[in-house]
């Protein structure tokens, strides 16, 4: 199967809620300020925390060179620290597919995809971050249909 991670949605926390919560002290405010995403609708109590390559964390995945998945405890309370990446966002949840699923709906045109970029992700607005990932192919969304084809 696959796992996909929303990075465009506000929940209604903010880290430091979510800190609290799993009691860890939080010194770094800019840390604790920041929106907790919704990462997709399934397993909404697991987080996930997108963060650039960095550190040696207990639970981690590489996604690309400059981006790395961790799920473990020790990379929230370094975050709450002021020791952890210098970039990060938190995520609840997650958007799953069954075995050969996206890979169907990528062939049927359903998605765009593109390469995963560290300044769209970390760095725009939470509402620009779709438009700006279409546009890096060139495409405004403003000009697409809701129906779709095959050429």
């Amino acid at each position: 199967g696959a796992l996909g991670i929303t990075i465009n949605r506000a929940s209604d926390l903010k880290v430091g809620d979510v800190l609290k919560q799993l009691k860890i002290e939080c010194s770094d405010e800019d840390w604790a300020s920041q929106p907790v995403l919704v990462g997709g609708p399934v397993h909404q109590d697991r987080g996930f925390v997108l963060h650039r390559t960095s550190g040696d964390w207990t639970s981690s995945f590489p996604v690309t060179s400059t981006i790395a998945l961790t799920t473990s405890k020790d990379i929230l309370e370094a975050l709450a620290a002021g020791r952890g990446p210098d970039k990060a966002i938190l995520a609840l949840g997650y958007a799953g597919w069954a075995p050969g699923q996206l890979e169907s709906e990528i062939l049927q045109n359903s998605w765009l995809s593109t390469q995963a970029d560290v300044e769209i992700l970390f760095d725009s607005p939470l509402d620009d971050r779709w438009q700006r990932a279409a546009a890096g192919l060139g495409i405004d969304i403003h000009t697409l249909t809701g129906a779709a084809g095959h050429a």
